[in-house]
């Protein structure tokens, strides 16, 4: 069985790291705080740097909620590029800037070592059960390597291109689904103004065109009130905010991508930046003075 190891376990690494622990491998950990018991309890063995994780793993996976993060875990004092030697792999599956990725694997080849970018989709719901969409970056020889290992926290797993190919998959992904938030906000809200039962609307639409998985998942929580963050809206800011300013750079407008920002920094004005990202239907229920049900 490949050492591996595994760096960041919040909501979302920790039940990754738990998948690969349950798949017998020998797994290094490190965390911002303690390494969860259940995961020690699992076999996994804590580490107190990044650089002891990358001494003793042939493959570091990084699961960290921005590029600044990455960048120190990476590369900063005690960090995984201090303990890197030739022929190891990092894979990065945190959502970050896609250009600042390229920047981090050129550095991590010069080591002597691989790297994909590999963010996910699918959320906390999505790592627990291994059904996770994974979207990666890098070479074709490495991705066949580390494949198996993905596939032991994912389901739909593609190599997209190069180096960053994975990150602006991502963030494509994540344009998809804050306009499908928004849609599925802006719809439950008109039927719930209009006098109809909002869960029944839903139930109703599941069976049409307009049926998605969006609707499914988070246009229940809108009805249930269920706002515990699976992916806090400050997450998806972030990832919107790299979609913007990407564009930006490139000469492009993304007049809706802006729109579902703005509806969620309504939200974090209102200190509701730690809540899931389903709770973007919050800003439209603030604004129209109407909530889609009663908690």
């Amino acid at each position: 069985m490949t050492t591996l190891g595994f760096i960041g376990l919040g909501i979302m690494g920790n039940p990754m790291a738990g998948h690969l622990l349950a798949a017998g491998h020998t797994v290094y950990l490190n965390t911002k705080g303690d390494v969860p018991e259940a995961l020690v309890q699992a076999g996994g063995k804590p580490c107190a740097s990044a650089k002891e994780v990358a001494q003793k793993a042939d493959i570091i996976f990084l699961m960290l909620p921005d590029t600044p993060d990455v960048e120190l875990v990476l590369f900063g004092a005690n960090g995984v590029a201090e303990g890197l030697s030739a022929g190891k792999t990092v894979v990065d599956m945190s959502s970050i800037s896609p250009m600042d990725t390229k920047v981090f694997a050129q550095k991590v080849n010069t080591l002597g070592c691989q790297y994909l970018d590999a963010p996910v989709s699918g959320g906390e719901v999505g790592a627990k059960a291994a059904s996770l969409t994974i979207m990666v970056g890098g070479e074709q020889a490495t991705f066949d390597t580390v494949l198996p290992l993905l596939q032991l926290m994912g389901k739909n797993i593609t190599l997209v291109g190069g180096n960053g190919d994975g990150q602006t998959t991502k963030v494509a992904n994540q344009i998809i689904v804050a306009l499908n938030i928004a849609a599925v906000g802006e719809a439950l809200l008109f039927a719930s103004k209009a006098g109809a039962d909002p869960a029944k609307v839903r139930q109703a639409l599941m069976g049409g065109f307009a049926a998605s998985r969006i609707l499914e998942v988070h246009g229940e929580r809108m009805v249930k009130r269920t706002f515990n963050p699976g992916f806090r809206i400050s997450l998806h800011q972030k990832d919107l905010n790299l979609a913007l300013s990407g564009a930006k750079a490139m000469g492009l407008a993304l007049p809706q991508t802006a729109g579902a920002a703005q509806l969620m920094q309504v939200c974090a004005a209102n200190d509701m930046a730690g809540l899931d990202h389903s709770a973007l239907v919050r800003a439209l229920e603030i604004m129209g003075a109407h909530e889609v049900a009663k908690g």
